[in-house]
């Protein structure tokens, strides 16, 4: 089910590149705040824009920065975890007592900071999104590290004198690779709602760019007499954090061994 989910948002995003009903950015002031029709599927916003077509290049924003962002934290946090666990145990604990400071700073908190140095874009959100979920893939790969660096095969590995870069890549990633993929997919959650949310309190995307957040907060000010305009982006952000939910617990599921043996 999470890879169904997912894989909607994918195949909207995708589509996006190829066609939409109409241009997203185009404002027609003869036909706002439409219904759902022949003309305009899901209707319009208070622009005249048609929201079929806002929706699905929103996907594509939104997969967009979650992609980034989950790399980001990736990149930087899996060898913060696999140092942390591979140091003996006073270094390592400051080396992760370091890293839980990150987690002070939230990925709104970040946003704020870095739009106000730099101005409010993608790009910020992205990387404010991306230091914010470096502490959860160091604290996944520290204690994939230590389960892998009990086993027998990493002390033959060490016996044999093999290098630690050596075993961190011949033995350690390989072995932990399982969980990572895990904690991507409920980062890319993550990355979904801080990206709506940056988004809706203006510190993502810039307009004119459609994204799901903004048609949220653009929907406020017709809230009640038009409910459906805050429906369809609610909808479509609460599918992919749904979706990729699903699909962290079903790969947890596949490729956690013990489970596997309970089954």
């Amino acid at each position: 089910m999470g890879a169904v989910l997912v894989g909607l948002v994918v195949a909207a995003a995708v589509l996006s590149f190829l066609w939409t009903p109409y241009d997203p950015l185009l404002v027609d002031p003869t036909a706002r705040l439409t219904g759902p029709g022949a003309a305009h599927w899901l209707g319009t916003d208070v622009f005249g824009r048609d929201v079929a077509s806002q929706l699905l290049v929103g996907a594509r924003t939104t997969l967009f920065v979650g992609v980034v962002a989950v790399g980001i934290a990736a990149v930087l946090g899996t060898p913060l975890g696999i140092l942390a666990g591979m140091l003996p145990g006073w270094l390592g604990g400051i080396l992760m007592r370091v890293n839980d400071l990150l987690l002070a700073f939230p990925a709104l908190l970040l946003a704020v900071m870095f739009g106000a140095v730099y101005g409010a874009s993608t790009l910020t959100a992205m990387i404010a999104i991306g230091i914010a979920t470096v502490p959860s893939f160091a604290r996944i790969a520290r204690a994939g590290t230590l389960r892998v660096m009990s086993t027998e095969y990493v002390l033959a590995a060490r016996a044999a004198n093999r290098h630690p870069p050596a075993i961190a890549g011949r033995h350690v990633l390989p072995n932990i690779g399982g969980l990572l993929l895990v904690q991507a997919s409920v980062s890319f959650a993550i990355a979904v709602l801080a990206e709506a949310a940056l988004s809706f309190l203006g510190f993502g995307t810039r307009p004119p760019t459609p994204t799901w957040g903004r048609m949220l907060q653009e929907s406020q000010q017709v809230l009640y007499a038009h409910p459906a305009l805050a429906l369809w982006p609610g909808l479509a952000i609460g599918i992919a954090v749904l979706g990729f939910n699903l699909l962290g617990d079903g790969l947890r599921d596949r490729l956690d061994p013990r489970l596997a043996d309970a089954r």
